[in-house]
Protein backbone atom coordinates (compact mmCIF):
# COMPACT_ATOMS: atom_id res chain seq x y z
CA UNK A 1 0.00 0.00 0.00
CA UNK A 2 1.37 3.35 -0.57
CA UNK A 3 2.20 6.47 1.49
CA UNK A 4 -0.94 7.66 -0.11
CA UNK A 5 -3.37 5.10 0.50
CA UNK A 6 -2.46 4.95 4.00
CA UNK A 7 -3.29 8.68 4.92
CA UNK A 8 -6.73 8.15 2.91
CA UNK A 9 -7.34 5.40 4.76
CA UNK A 10 -6.51 7.19 8.20
CA UNK A 11 -8.70 9.90 7.23
CA UNK A 12 -11.80 7.61 6.51
CA UNK A 13 -11.80 5.96 9.46
CA UNK A 14 -11.39 9.46 11.67
CA UNK A 15 -14.57 11.06 9.93
CA UNK A 16 -16.18 7.79 10.64
CA UNK A 17 -15.35 7.90 14.41
CA UNK A 18 -16.02 10.93 14.11
CA UNK A 19 -19.72 10.33 12.26
CA UNK A 20 -20.13 7.35 14.89
CA UNK A 21 -19.07 9.80 17.97
CA UNK A 22 -21.80 12.51 16.63
CA UNK A 23 -24.69 9.46 15.98
CA UNK A 24 -23.79 8.57 19.88
CA UNK A 25 -24.28 12.36 21.07
CA UNK A 26 -27.56 12.89 19.22
CA UNK A 27 -29.05 9.37 20.58
CA UNK A 28 -28.14 10.16 24.46
CA UNK A 29 -29.41 13.62 23.90
CA UNK A 30 -32.57 12.17 22.58
CA UNK A 31 -33.39 9.73 25.53
CA UNK A 32 -31.79 11.62 27.90
CA UNK A 33 -34.03 14.71 27.56
CA UNK A 34 -37.68 12.70 28.22
CA UNK A 35 -35.85 11.67 31.59
CA UNK A 36 -35.08 15.40 32.57
CA UNK A 37 -38.52 16.33 30.99
CA UNK A 38 -40.11 14.00 33.57
CA UNK A 39 -37.88 15.41 36.49
CA UNK A 40 -38.07 18.83 36.03
CA UNK A 41 -41.86 19.27 34.76
CA UNK A 42 -43.73 16.16 36.10
CA UNK A 43 -41.41 16.00 39.32
CA UNK A 44 -41.89 18.13 42.68
CA UNK A 45 -39.77 18.88 44.77
CA UNK A 46 -38.94 15.86 46.47
CA UNK A 47 -38.18 13.82 43.55
CA UNK A 48 -36.00 16.60 42.03
CA UNK A 49 -34.08 16.81 44.92
CA UNK A 50 -34.08 13.23 45.22
CA UNK A 51 -32.85 13.35 41.20
CA UNK A 52 -30.05 15.70 41.84
CA UNK A 53 -28.62 14.38 44.61
CA UNK A 54 -28.01 10.75 42.69
CA UNK A 55 -26.36 13.52 39.81
CA UNK A 56 -24.41 14.52 42.26
CA UNK A 57 -23.16 11.12 43.86
CA UNK A 58 -22.73 10.04 40.24
CA UNK A 59 -20.55 13.09 39.07
CA UNK A 60 -18.59 13.45 42.78
CA UNK A 61 -17.42 9.74 41.71
CA UNK A 62 -16.13 10.92 38.62
CA UNK A 63 -14.40 13.45 40.40
CA UNK A 64 -12.60 11.58 43.19
CA UNK A 65 -11.99 8.82 40.36
CA UNK A 66 -10.23 11.31 38.73
CA UNK A 67 -8.23 13.52 41.22
CA UNK A 68 -7.31 10.14 42.95
CA UNK A 69 -4.22 9.94 40.21
CA UNK A 70 -2.73 13.21 42.33
CA UNK A 71 -4.34 12.90 45.80
CA UNK A 72 -5.93 10.76 48.20
CA UNK A 73 -9.64 12.33 48.63
CA UNK A 74 -11.97 11.93 51.58
CA UNK A 75 -14.57 10.03 49.97
CA UNK A 76 -16.98 9.56 52.80
CA UNK A 77 -17.60 13.56 53.50
CA UNK A 78 -17.69 14.26 49.60
CA UNK A 79 -20.23 11.33 49.19
CA UNK A 80 -22.17 12.44 52.38
CA UNK A 81 -22.86 15.70 51.02
CA UNK A 82 -24.15 15.27 48.05
CA UNK A 83 -26.73 13.10 49.85
CA UNK A 84 -27.45 16.29 51.52
CA UNK A 85 -28.95 17.24 48.30
CA UNK A 86 -31.99 15.24 48.84
CA UNK A 87 -32.93 16.51 51.87
CA UNK A 88 -32.58 20.12 50.96
CA UNK A 89 -36.76 20.23 51.08
CA UNK A 90 -36.71 19.56 54.47
CA UNK A 91 -35.34 22.54 55.69
CA UNK A 92 -37.61 25.76 56.18
CA UNK A 93 -37.21 28.07 53.64
CA UNK A 94 -36.53 30.72 56.50
CA UNK A 95 -34.03 28.40 57.74
CA UNK A 96 -32.07 27.49 54.32
CA UNK A 97 -29.17 30.33 54.13
CA UNK A 98 -28.47 29.99 57.81
CA UNK A 99 -28.15 26.31 57.37
CA UNK A 100 -26.44 26.63 53.75
CA UNK A 101 -23.36 29.13 54.59
CA UNK A 102 -22.94 26.84 57.71
CA UNK A 103 -22.44 23.42 56.00
CA UNK A 104 -19.11 25.40 54.57
CA UNK A 105 -16.92 26.11 57.56
CA UNK A 106 -18.25 22.61 58.86
CA UNK A 107 -17.37 20.59 56.13
CA UNK A 108 -14.30 22.32 56.53
CA UNK A 109 -13.80 21.51 60.05
CA UNK A 110 -14.56 17.79 59.21
CA UNK A 111 -11.91 17.27 56.87
CA UNK A 112 -9.02 19.11 59.33
CA UNK A 113 -10.74 16.81 61.60
CA UNK A 114 -9.57 13.45 59.09
CA UNK A 115 -6.24 15.31 59.19
CA UNK A 116 -5.68 15.17 62.93
CA UNK A 117 -7.46 11.68 63.65
CA UNK A 118 -5.48 10.07 60.99
CA UNK A 119 -2.69 11.55 62.52
CA UNK A 120 -2.03 13.50 59.00
CA UNK A 121 -1.98 10.17 56.77
CA UNK A 122 -5.02 12.63 55.24
CA UNK A 123 -2.86 15.42 53.89
CA UNK A 124 -3.55 19.13 53.45
CA UNK A 125 -3.54 18.26 49.84
CA UNK A 126 -6.00 15.35 50.03
CA UNK A 127 -8.51 17.77 51.78
CA UNK A 128 -7.89 20.50 49.81
CA UNK A 129 -9.14 18.12 46.55
CA UNK A 130 -11.96 16.86 48.65
CA UNK A 131 -13.25 20.29 49.66
CA UNK A 132 -13.09 22.10 46.35
CA UNK A 133 -15.05 18.82 44.31
CA UNK A 134 -17.51 19.29 47.61
CA UNK A 135 -17.45 23.30 46.11
CA UNK A 136 -17.30 22.24 42.51
CA UNK A 137 -20.30 19.77 42.47
CA UNK A 138 -22.14 19.93 45.58
CA UNK A 139 -22.80 23.29 45.87
CA UNK A 140 -23.10 23.90 42.28
CA UNK A 141 -26.08 21.46 41.82
CA UNK A 142 -27.27 22.48 45.02
CA UNK A 143 -28.46 25.70 43.15
CA UNK A 144 -30.20 23.88 40.62
CA UNK A 145 -32.28 22.31 43.09
CA UNK A 146 -32.99 25.80 44.43
CA UNK A 147 -34.07 27.67 41.16
CA UNK A 148 -36.69 25.06 40.89
CA UNK A 149 -37.99 25.91 44.57
CA UNK A 150 -38.75 29.45 43.79
CA UNK A 151 -41.84 30.77 42.58
CA UNK A 152 -42.33 29.58 39.47
CA UNK A 153 -39.56 27.68 39.86
CA UNK A 154 -40.58 24.77 37.16
CA UNK A 155 -40.48 27.80 34.63
CA UNK A 156 -37.52 28.99 35.26
CA UNK A 157 -35.48 26.16 35.57
CA UNK A 158 -35.47 25.73 31.98
CA UNK A 159 -34.05 28.34 31.54
CA UNK A 160 -30.94 27.72 32.72
CA UNK A 161 -31.09 23.86 30.91
CA UNK A 162 -31.88 25.91 27.79
CA UNK A 163 -29.02 28.25 28.18
CA UNK A 164 -26.87 25.27 28.56
CA UNK A 165 -27.84 23.14 26.02
CA UNK A 166 -28.35 26.26 24.02
CA UNK A 167 -24.84 26.77 24.59
CA UNK A 168 -22.78 23.10 23.85
CA UNK A 169 -25.27 22.75 20.93
CA UNK A 170 -24.89 25.92 19.17
CA UNK A 171 -21.40 25.91 20.11
CA UNK A 172 -20.22 22.53 18.63
CA UNK A 173 -22.04 23.07 15.18
CA UNK A 174 -20.40 26.46 14.53
CA UNK A 175 -17.43 25.30 15.67
CA UNK A 176 -17.14 22.41 13.80
CA UNK A 177 -18.38 23.71 10.57
CA UNK A 178 -16.88 27.56 10.26
CA UNK A 179 -14.12 27.13 13.67
CA UNK A 180 -10.94 28.34 12.62
CA UNK A 181 -9.45 30.54 15.77
CA UNK A 182 -8.78 28.58 18.46
CA UNK A 183 -9.66 29.59 21.69
CA UNK A 184 -7.39 27.73 24.82
CA UNK A 185 -4.76 25.23 24.92
CA UNK A 186 -7.34 24.57 28.17
CA UNK A 187 -9.70 22.83 25.55
CA UNK A 188 -8.01 23.07 21.85
CA UNK A 189 -11.19 21.46 20.01
CA UNK A 190 -13.03 25.03 20.93
CA UNK A 191 -13.27 27.77 18.97
CA UNK A 192 -13.75 31.61 18.99
CA UNK A 193 -16.47 31.19 16.30
CA UNK A 194 -17.74 28.16 18.73
CA UNK A 195 -17.86 30.53 21.72
CA UNK A 196 -19.67 33.43 19.99
CA UNK A 197 -22.25 30.63 18.28
CA UNK A 198 -23.09 29.41 21.60
CA UNK A 199 -23.95 32.45 23.17
CA UNK A 200 -25.96 33.30 20.17
CA UNK A 201 -27.73 29.68 20.12
CA UNK A 202 -28.29 29.99 23.81
CA UNK A 203 -30.29 33.57 23.53
CA UNK A 204 -32.45 32.52 20.86
CA UNK A 205 -33.70 29.37 22.50
CA UNK A 206 -34.43 31.34 25.67
CA UNK A 207 -36.19 33.77 23.86
CA UNK A 208 -38.52 31.46 22.34
CA UNK A 209 -39.09 29.88 25.69
CA UNK A 210 -39.75 32.75 27.10
CA UNK A 211 -42.74 33.18 23.77
CA UNK A 212 -44.17 30.27 25.33
CA UNK A 213 -44.34 31.05 29.02
CA UNK A 214 -45.61 34.73 28.15
CA UNK A 215 -47.95 33.42 25.64
CA UNK A 216 -49.14 30.25 27.12
CA UNK A 217 -48.35 30.47 31.06
CA UNK A 218 -49.29 34.18 31.91
CA UNK A 219 -45.54 35.07 32.45
CA UNK A 220 -44.69 38.47 31.49
CA UNK A 221 -41.02 38.22 31.19
CA UNK A 222 -38.82 41.23 29.42
CA UNK A 223 -37.40 40.05 26.59
CA UNK A 224 -34.57 42.43 27.03
CA UNK A 225 -33.62 40.86 29.92
CA UNK A 226 -33.60 37.66 29.01
CA UNK A 227 -31.01 38.43 26.30
CA UNK A 228 -29.20 39.85 28.93
CA UNK A 229 -29.68 36.60 31.08
CA UNK A 230 -28.64 34.53 28.34
CA UNK A 231 -25.54 35.95 27.45
CA UNK A 232 -23.93 36.10 31.19
CA UNK A 233 -25.45 32.36 31.19
CA UNK A 234 -24.09 31.16 28.43
CA UNK A 235 -20.40 32.93 28.98
CA UNK A 236 -20.56 31.54 32.60
CA UNK A 237 -21.69 28.00 31.03
CA UNK A 238 -18.44 28.13 29.11
CA UNK A 239 -16.29 28.81 31.55
CA UNK A 240 -17.98 25.74 33.47
CA UNK A 241 -17.14 23.45 30.57
CA UNK A 242 -13.06 24.82 30.28
CA UNK A 243 -12.95 24.51 34.08
CA UNK A 244 -13.98 20.81 33.86
CA UNK A 245 -11.24 20.70 31.04
CA UNK A 246 -8.85 22.21 32.89
CA UNK A 247 -9.29 19.68 35.19
CA UNK A 248 -9.40 16.43 33.04
CA UNK A 249 -5.72 18.31 31.12
CA UNK A 250 -4.23 18.08 34.87
CA UNK A 251 -4.98 14.37 35.37
CA UNK A 252 -4.76 13.59 32.01
CA UNK A 253 -7.82 12.35 31.28
CA UNK A 254 -10.05 12.28 27.75
CA UNK A 255 -13.65 12.17 29.87
CA UNK A 256 -14.26 11.67 33.24
CA UNK A 257 -16.20 8.11 32.45
CA UNK A 258 -17.87 6.75 29.91
CA UNK A 259 -21.89 6.49 31.13
CA UNK A 260 -23.32 8.50 28.47
CA UNK A 261 -22.06 8.05 25.28
CA UNK A 262 -20.80 10.57 23.11
CA UNK A 263 -20.64 12.41 26.06
CA UNK A 264 -18.42 11.16 28.59
CA UNK A 265 -19.88 11.09 31.84
CA UNK A 266 -22.37 12.36 34.06
CA UNK A 267 -19.77 15.55 34.79
CA UNK A 268 -18.87 16.01 31.11
CA UNK A 269 -22.59 16.78 30.28
CA UNK A 270 -23.58 19.22 33.42
CA UNK A 271 -20.24 20.46 33.29
CA UNK A 272 -21.95 23.99 31.78
CA UNK A 273 -25.00 23.64 33.71
CA UNK A 274 -23.99 23.70 37.19
CA UNK A 275 -21.28 26.63 36.53
CA UNK A 276 -24.29 28.66 35.62
CA UNK A 277 -26.82 27.68 38.06
CA UNK A 278 -25.50 30.11 40.96
CA UNK A 279 -25.53 32.45 38.81
CA UNK A 280 -29.00 32.17 37.19
CA UNK A 281 -30.45 31.74 40.56
CA UNK A 282 -29.29 35.04 41.35
CA UNK A 283 -30.88 36.62 37.98
CA UNK A 284 -34.11 35.19 38.48
CA UNK A 285 -34.41 36.61 41.61
CA UNK A 286 -34.87 39.69 39.78
CA UNK A 287 -37.57 38.67 37.29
Amino acid sequence: MSILGFLKGNVSCARQERRRMDIQRVTSSLLGFPLVLIIFLLGNKIVVDIALAIIALLSMNEYFNAVKRVSNPVYWVGYLSCLSIAFIHVVPQEYLNMVVTLSVPTILIILFAQVIATDMKTSFSDIAYTFLGIFYVVFFIMFVAFINGMPNGNILIWYAIFAAWGTDISAYVVGKHFGKHKFSKVSPKKSIEGCIGGVIGAILLMLVYTYFANNFWEMNYSYLFIIGVGVILSLVGQIGDFAASSIKRFVDLKDYSNLIPGHGGMLDRIDSLIFLAPFAYALFTLL
